[in-house]
């Protein structure tokens, strides 16, 4: 009888640490939902590929910029405060998306999501640790980051058919995104959440790591950075390869393409929650640089198939970095840092995934998409080939 009950509590607890992620996947829904309708509105203002990614690189900096407080904030006051407020701005971001009529409106759109999603990844992902508790803290990392990956795939896929299938193909995914929001809100202000622990020093500031934690943050960004690059091309540039060059011009493939690569992301880490720390970090290596090889392959041949098999591997390899390194961090790391050394790695990850995309969409402008987009991909290639290698340095074999 002992058992059984020992079972069931097991079961009920791991049901609450999956309802908590639940916020997380909402919020990232909305991260790229825009993905597939870049096209749209690129005819209707008239930018160029540049411009395009610069207004992708807008939610990045927003991101960035929620990581450098929303840390610090969330662990010294509590996870509410900071995301109630950032759902808040999720919705806006959504208004915004949905009456858009200008790049301006696009970009504040874009920078607005960032700092939502940038509170989301701090206190959220935080959030979910606690209410699984000490004994959970290995489901928690599956559970929230299962939902990130989950809720970014899931955005780009319902846009892509609503938007081909309803009228109003730019309005209508933020009605729908408003809606999860809501129930997300709801659900947060109802949640009995442990108050901030205080603390003293600047509340913006470059998120610190404690000493137990450097070797975990470092291997979490030396994987997941080039496997979050790798997709963020696919999310900004992507749509522009597969009608430029490869002559895909459905938005339902650009969005399932988008959610194929996230869907990817969410199934390895359900297929390797078993394995060594150094299993999952080496294996996000491989999996980025074969997403580059394919990535330049698909360039060369105009294939649309290889192209679909670098936005898996992309995934694949973001979604281990990423779980390597939450794996690493919560194994390492006391409650009351968390959510800042949470910040740290996701800091590291999104710098070059707002530089490199941008940087390429530039120079594609100049050299053309082919020559852009194959130098990003011998650059990504080179960085993961780097990751995996440090891994193996700095992981015990298991």
């Amino acid at each position: 009888m002992t058992t059984l009950l020992a079972r069931s509590e097991t079961r009920d607890g791991n049901g609450i640490v999956w309802l908590a992620a639940w916020p997380v996947f909402a919020v990232f829904a909305l991260s790229n939902a825009a993905t597939p309708l870049y096209g749209i509105w690129q005819r209707e203002m008239g930018f160029s590929a540049g411009t395009l990614t610069a207004i992708f690189a807008c939610y990045i900096v927003g991101l960035l910029g929620a990581l450098l407080v929303a840390g610090v904030v969330s662990d010294r006051v509590g996870r509410k405060p900071v995301l109630l407020p950032a759902i808040a701005l999720a919705v806006l971001a959504a208004v915004l998306f949905a009456t858009a009529n200008s790049i301006a409106m696009l970009a504040v759109a874009r920078l607005l999501t960032g700092v939502a999603v940038g509170a989301t990844v701090s206190a959220g992902m935080a959030a979910v640790t606690d209410l699984g508790g000490p004994a959970r803290k290995k489901v928690a990392a599956l559970a929230a980051s299962a939902a990130m990956v989950l809720g970014a795939g899931s955005g780009p896929l319902l846009a892509g058919i609503l938007s081909e299938t309803l009228p109003g193909p730019t309005v209508t995914i933020f009605v729908v995104e408003i809606a999860l929001l809501a129930s997300a809100f709801v659900m947060v202000a109802r949640w009995d959440l442990p108050r901030g622990t205080g603390g003293r020093g600047p509340w913006i500031r470059i998120p610190a790591v404690p000493a137990s934690g450097r070797v975990a943050v470092a291997l979490g960004i030396a994987v997941f950075a080039p496997g979050i690059t790798a997709t963020s091309f696919v999310l900004s540039l992507g749509p522009s390869v597969l009608s430029h060059l490869l002559g895909a011009t459905n938005r339902v493939i650009a969005g399932g393409l988008a959610f194929g690569m996230f869907l990817a992301a969410t199934a390895i880490q359900f297929a390797v929650r078993r394995l060594s720390l150094r299993a999952v970090l080496v294996g996000g290596a491989v999996a980025t640089a074969t997403s580059m090889a394919a990535l330049i392959a698909a360039l060369h041949l105009s294939s649309v198939p290889l192209f679909g098999a670098a936005a898996v591997f992309a995934g694949i390899g973001q979604g281990l970095g990423q779980l390597g390194g939450l794996t690493a961090i919560s194994a390492s790391v006391t409650a009351d840092r968390l959510a800042e050394t949470n910040a740290a790695q996701n800091v590291g990850g999104y710098l070059p995934a707002a530089a490199l995309p941008t940087i390429t969409g530039f120079i594609s402008d100049a050299v053309g998409l082919t020559a852009g987009a194959t130098a990003f991909g011998i650059v990504v290639l080179i960085a993961a080939s780097a990751g995996g290698a440090f891994a193996v340095l700095h992981t015990r074999r298991a």
